[in-house]
């Protein structure tokens, strides 16, 4: 039910299992609980037109409970044995662990968990299923080498959907929080022309009891980052992502941010794959729904409609890589 595209049996090369891990058992390392409240994108200053068409109306959940005890624990020691890996996210982020699933199986299944993918539809009020490029599973990102520097700088997901979990501890570090800005894309985006960053009485900044909690995000649209740190300490938070499994909505990725961070041999194919299960999708609602009609370019419209991800997908992969969208300059 909660399946897009299934994670890969075979892996690009240079992809090896971390040895000895601990299987992942949802019953001893999952604790999920709801979250207390859910703001809705209206509620940022979206309108009903830039709402309809994405994945759902929800902006941010509160911090809630994913991992126990015991799981946070294998988290954090998970990240700790992947930072090997980790690596410059173009002009963005200094140090991030991409395509971590294809290294750990417990952080994969962890990931691909069918109790966290329900939890997470029931957030967002809508079926969703973990993303269909497993580039987007189990992201990391880690501290800077200069605690001045923002962890991650203002910015809005290359993703539509996605979680962030503290898997280090936060109450016991001095800065590097995750904050996000109670306004739209558009504000940020005029904030940045003038030079400017969002004031800090439109930022908000979740209290998270501890690892293992997360807050839900609808992360192509809420604008946020990871904040600088007051002194060295270790800071790792891991991003996992979602899709709607309603191929009718938006698709509201940007693969192309993508280019030159992840291989090649992974992210072309895996952005072929993720194209092909959206047209997929609205190729077979186009056989079903579309009536006899006297107006050629309503039937054009419709057709154009239905590729569009694969058009777009290729025109990014010839296009070839970019520096990532963000709102510092």
């Amino acid at each position: 039910m909660n399946v897009a595209v299934r994670f890969p049996e075979h892996r690009s090369a240079g992809y090896e299992w971390l040895p000895d891990e601990a299987p992942f058992d949802p019953g001893k390392h999952l604790a999920l609980e709801p979250p207390a409240s859910v703001t809705g994108l209206a509620e940022f200053g979206y309108g009903k037109a830039e709402i309809e068409p994405t994945a759902t109306p929800v902006a941010v959940s509160s911090p809630f409970r994913v991992l126990s005890e015991a799981g946070a624990e294998i988290m954090l020691q998970t990240a700790r044995r992947l930072r090997p890996w980790a690596t410059r996210a173009g002009n963005r982020i200094e140090n991030v662990v991409r395509g971590g699933c294809y290294r750990s199986r417990w952080l994969r299944d962890l990931c691909i968990s069918p109790e966290v993918a329900e939890a997470m539809s029931a957030i967002y009020g809508a079926p969703v299923a973990p993303h269909s490029m497993p580039v987007h599973l189990g992201h990391m990102n880690f501290e800077p080498a200069d605690p001045a520097e923002a962890v991650d700088k203002w910015h809005h997901d290359t993703v539509p959907l996605d979680y962030v979990m503290m898997v280090t501890d936060p109450t016991r570090i001095a800065g590097g929080r995750f904050e996000y800005f109670t306004g739209t894309k558009a504000e940020a985006a005029a904030l940045a022309a003038e030079g400017r960053t969002p004031p800090r009485d439109r930022v908000v900044v979740p209290e998270f009891p501890g690892p293992g909690y997360a807050v839900a995000l609808h992360g192509n649209m809420v604008v946020h980052r990871a904040a600088p740190l007051a002194e060295r300490a270790e800071r790792i938070t891991m991003v996992n992502a979602y899709v709607a499994l309603d191929r009718s909505r938006d698709d509201q990725s940007r693969a192309r941010d993508l280019f030159g961070i992840d291989d090649e041999e992974t992210i072309y194919t895996e952005l072929a794959r993720h194209a092909a299960w959206r047209a997929q999708g609205r190729l077979g609602a186009l056989i079903e729904t579309l009536p006899f009609q006297r107006d050629p370019e309503a039937v054009i419209e419709r057709l154009e409609a239905a590729v569009e991800d694969v058009t777009r997908a290729i025109d990014d992969m010839r296009a070839g890589p970019r520096d990532a969208e963000h709102y510092e300059r």
